[in-house]
């Protein structure tokens, strides 16, 4: 069956960085759009950042342009977001998905930007 695992989440000065990563199985990843998302609490969820299937092109939101990093290996399965320069406004649960729109989706890692 399809899953995306997500992991990498954690605690973090503001200022710091962390490197998300999302493991796929059960689909063919090579062909699949992929993006993160995040969901603040008691907010909805926003569209971060995606990579199209070859991974040569990638778009941002821009409140996270400059700072975050989307990128893939499709030999691995797997989906990253580099963040860098964190702000506590980053804080949320982050998830990755696969298709465009999105079919696809994971349980969620927790970021939390608080000094």
């Amino acid at each position: 069956q399809v899953q995306l695992v997500e992991s990498g989440g954690g605690l973090v000065q503001p200022g710091g960085s962390l490197r998300l990563s999302c493991a796929a199985s059960g689909f063919t990843f090579s062909s699949f759009v992929m993006s993160w998302y995040r969901q603040a609490l008691g907010k909805e969820r926003e569209w971060v950042a995606t990579v199209i299937s070859s991974g040569r092109s990638t778009t941002y939101a821009d409140s996270v342009k400059g700072r975050f990093t989307i990128s893939r290996d499709n030999a691995k399965n797997t989906v990253y977001l580099q963040m860098n320069s964190l702000k506590p406004e980053d804080s949320g649960v982050y998830y990755c998905s696969a298709g465009l729109p999105s079919r696809y989706w994971g349980q969620g890692t927790q970021v939390t930007v608080s000094s």
